[in-house]
This record gives C-alpha cells, sequence and structure tokens, in this order.
C-alpha cells in the first residue's frame, strides 16, 4: 500500500488559517496597481475557491502567495502573507515550495520537450528524502492520473490539453505540497475533462489532505468542488462565504451564473450588474 503525501485531513476544517493574506496591495512597474486590498484565508484540508472574471486579479494573488511576481516587475507594496504565521514575503520561490506550497500556473506550462515522467520527476528536485520516496510518490501520482502513467514516455508537447493539466497537477503533487496554488485548472478543457480534473482534487483534498486555494473563473463548477469562496473583481473582494452559500446567493446566480428567479439570462440581459450590484453600492 502506497504512503500518502500527508496525513489524511481531520473531519471538520481547524478554525486557525494556514495561509493568510491580509490586506495586499501589488503594483506591477511600480505604477501600474492591481490589487487594491485583498485579504482571504485558507484553511488546513480545505478547497477554497478564487472567482472573478478575467483581470480580476486572480493570478496576481495567487503570484503574491508563492512570491513569483518580481519576474514580472511585480510586488506586494502593502499587507502581509504569512503561512503557518510565518511571513512570507522574503521568501524566494524555491523556498516557499520547501515550505510546502506550490502553484500550478495558468495554462499548463509543461517541459514541452521532455516525456511526462521527466516532467513529472522536475517536481521533486526540492526535495531530500531520497530516490526511493520519491519513487513511492511518482507511483502515488500515477494512481491519481493512470492516463499520465500509459503516457509517461510520450514528450508533453504531443499529449492533449487535459493530460498537459494533469501532468501540471502531478508535478506539483511530486515536491510534496501541503498547499496547492491552483490557477485556472478548467481553462481550454472541454466540459468532461474539467469534471474529471476537479474530481481528482477533490480526492487529493479528502484522501491525501492536499490543501487548495483554486483560482477559477468557472464559477459553476468551482462552487460545487470548494468550500468557501472568494469573489474579486478589479483588484477587490466584493463577496465571499461559505461555497453553498454563493451558489444560491442572488446575485452571484445572476451576475456569474447567468440564472435568476426568472430564469437564466443572456449576457446582453446583465452586462449592466455593475451599476446594480447590492455589495458595490
Amino acid at each position: 500500500m502506497i504512503e500518502p503525501m500527508l496525513k489524511p485531513k481531520a473531519d471538520a476544517v481547524v478554525a486557525t488559517p494556514l495561509l493568510e493574506v491580509n490586506n495586499i496591495e501589488v503594483i506591477y512597474n511600480h505604477v501600474i496597481l492591481v490589487l487594491k486590498g485583498v485579504s482571504l484565508n485558507v484553511h488546513q484540508g480545505g478547497i477554497t475557491a478564487l472567482l472573478g472574471g478575467n483581470g480580476a486579479g486572480k493570478t496576481t494573488t495567487l503570484k503574491a502567495v508563492s512570491n513569483l511576481l518580481k519576474s514580472e516587475r511585480g510586488e506586494v507594496t502593502k499587507g502581509t502573507i504569512t503561512y503557518r504565521g510565518e511571513r512570507f514575503q522574503d521568501l524566494d520561490p524555491a523556498a516557499v515550495v520547501r515550505k510546502g506550497v506550490i502553484q500550478v500556473m495558468e495554462g499548463r506550462h509543461c517541459f514541452e520537450h521532455l516525456t511526462i515522467e521527466e516532467n513529472l520527476m522536475t517536481g521533486a528536485y526540492t526535495r531530500r528524502d531520497g530516490k526511493a520516496k520519491i519513487a513511492e510518490h511518482l507511483e502515488l501520482v500515477y494512481t491519481y492520473f493512470p492516463r499520465l502513467k500509459e503516457r509517461r514516455k510520450s514528450q508533453a508537447g504531443y499529449t492533449s490539453g487535459g493530460e498537459q493539466q494533469m501532468c501540471a497537477i502531478g508535478r506539483a503533487l511530486m515536491s510534496q505540497p501541503e498547499t496547492i496554488l491552483l490557477d485556472e485548472p478548467s481553462m481550454g478543457l472541454a466540459p468532461q475533462l474539467v469534471e474529471e480534473i476537479f474530481g481528482i482534487v477533490k480526492d487529493l483534498n479528502e484522501r491525501e489532505g492536499v490543501s487548495f486555494l483554486l483560482a477559477e473563473q468557472n464559477t459553476n463548477v468551482a462552487l460545487r468542488f470548494a468550500q468557501y469562496g472568494y469573489i474579486l473583481e478589479s483588484g477587490r473582494v466584493v463577496m465571499d462565504g461559505p461555497a453553498a452559500e454563493l451558489r444560491e446567493n442572488p446575485d452571484v446566480k445572476e451576475f456569474y451564473l447567468g440564472v435568476s428567479d426568472e430564469g437564466r439570462k443572456s449576457f446582453r440581459d446583465v452586462r449592466s450588474y455593475r451599476r446594480r450590484k447590492r455589495w458595490l453600492s
């Protein structure tokens, strides 16, 4: 039997947040203000959804946590980010991974010239627990992604979009993470594959105790799998709450799910929503 990557999570999510983002501002190129006081918490053993449209600031929030902003001339200029009470802003990205936090980038980003298995092995570069343990966790990844085992000798660049997304998540798992920052996993995938990917995320959360901060435009599917959600607009959190409550919130249903009490609406019917949102009044 394969040993789990982490101890299984408790039945209830603990009260103390694992990750705390407190009132952060992010500026690019010293002039472009992208995040305007974002605060959120991720609890151990949970799936937290970060929702919003394109350009809302979801990816920037994840990169602020994983400390990847500097490569794009961005920086956190205000607020704090702590993980298990430790300040994260001063750590380099490799140190963040060693602390148990890793980001799966938007757009899959596999090493196209490497095989699937070589891609997966690059995820273990920070580990120091020996080849036997790494090989054991490679087999664990294959149990969750059997399609990757079938394609393990194939060049990643010649695999499907769904297989590349699985490879990107599997590569993150090889670092033996406690928390995964997952950016737009549904992008460019067919609905059936989206359900498969999210089902695997749920299994990893429930069976392996991996916590997720999930940035996603597909509000409908994200709120079905997450326990808690935050909605970002123009770099600000405009609403948050338990996922079940957000799913039933009339504004969320109308403006993000396209459904109101009168039934499904077209974009033309709701495009003036910015003038009508109760939470922005």
